[in-house]
């Protein structure tokens, strides 16, 4: 199933079109894309005789010659948290919506799948503020309350809305009180000296013993490559409301240099905090992107 921006005009049902996406590549899959938490400590007790020897904790045993189990909470699934950065610079390119109609179709899909593996998923949709805050559940009902959030958003008239994405991730961290799966959708479209309290942001959430992953949103033909006419140009900033007149071929070079760095900051400090990254193309067949996403975290458990 060919499914990308330029041939979906118009979204239809979004869980009708995330089930279409899933039974697309779910097939073949002979185990979950995303390893979950399923059993967390808890503490240690003296080992009584009898019991099985399958919890001994050696380690204890080798520093204090005593016998004493490990002793977990009660299994649960997996817990995910989709945050959805919905600052209007999402809302680019303008005629079609892309990269927040490209994001909300993503994230429909993987609540779908994640709901269909019986694990929890909660909504988090945020600009200059928290727009959305759900709890993670694993009901059929709590996933068509997420899909009614989804379209809401994309249905809406674009605002002029910053991206305080550090500051919305920090809330988040404090917030999500167990252990859980944190999926971000972003531009990241801020200001380079803003970048470090975005990555400490994440590191907030790493050290709650979340695990992050990012897709990072864009589309390259303009927003990377500044590949526009040779003619001059009004381009306006969408979350400020700047404008500026230039003519493109005169800091192509320019801009694509110092785009590149940022981009290559991002890339090394996702490694150093270790955040799997993921780069989207919104261009790109969103099947495509997903499939492959999956193939590689399948292969990562």
């Amino acid at each position: 199933m060919d499914i990308s921006l330029e041939n979906l005009p118009e979204i239809p049902s979004l869980d009708l079109l995330a089930k279409q996406l899933v039974e697309g590549f779910i097939t073949g899959m002979h185990k979950s894309p995303f390893h979950g938490f399923s059993v967390e400590f808890a503490e240690h007790r003296l080992y009584n005789t009898g019991e099985s020897t399958r919890h001994i904790d050696w380690k204890v045993y080798a520093k204090t010659d005593r016998l004493y189990t490990k002793r977990y909470d009660e299994e649960t699934n997996l817990r995910a948290y989709i945050l959805l950065d919905n600052s209007s610079s999402m809302y680019y390119p303008t005629q079609n919506n892309g990269k927040i109609r490209f994001s909300i179709l993503a994230a429909s899909t993987l609540a779908y799948l994640l709901q269909r593996q019986r694990d929890a998923v909660g909504l988090i949709s945020f600009s200059d503020r928290i727009d959305v805050f759900t709890e993670a559940k694993s009901t059929r009902a709590h996933l068509q309350n997420i899909f009614v959030h989804l379209q809401k958003i994309l249905q809406q008239n674009q605002q002029q809305k910053s991206t305080e994405i550090s500051q919305s991730l920090h809330i988040v961290a404090e917030k999500i009180h167990k252990r859980s799966l944190v999926i971000i959708f972003s531009d990241l479209m801020t200001k380079p000296e803003q970048l470090e309290e975005f990555f400490k942001s994440i590191q907030h959430i790493k050290h709650r013993k979340h695990e992050v992953l990012f897709f990072q949103v864009n589309e390259p033909t303009t927003e990377l490559d500044f590949d526009l006419d040779d003619r001059p140009y009004l381009i306006e900033d969408l979350e400020s409301g700047q404008k500026m007149k230039l003519n493109p071929s005169q800091i192509k070079e320019t801009y694509h240099e110092k785009v590149e760095e940022y981009y290559n900051q991002i890339a090394l400090k996702c490694h150093q905090y270790k955040v799997d990254l993921t780069r989207v193309n919104i261009n790109d067949n969103i099947q495509k992107v997903l499939a492959e996403f999956l193939i590689k975290r399948n292969k990562m458990n």
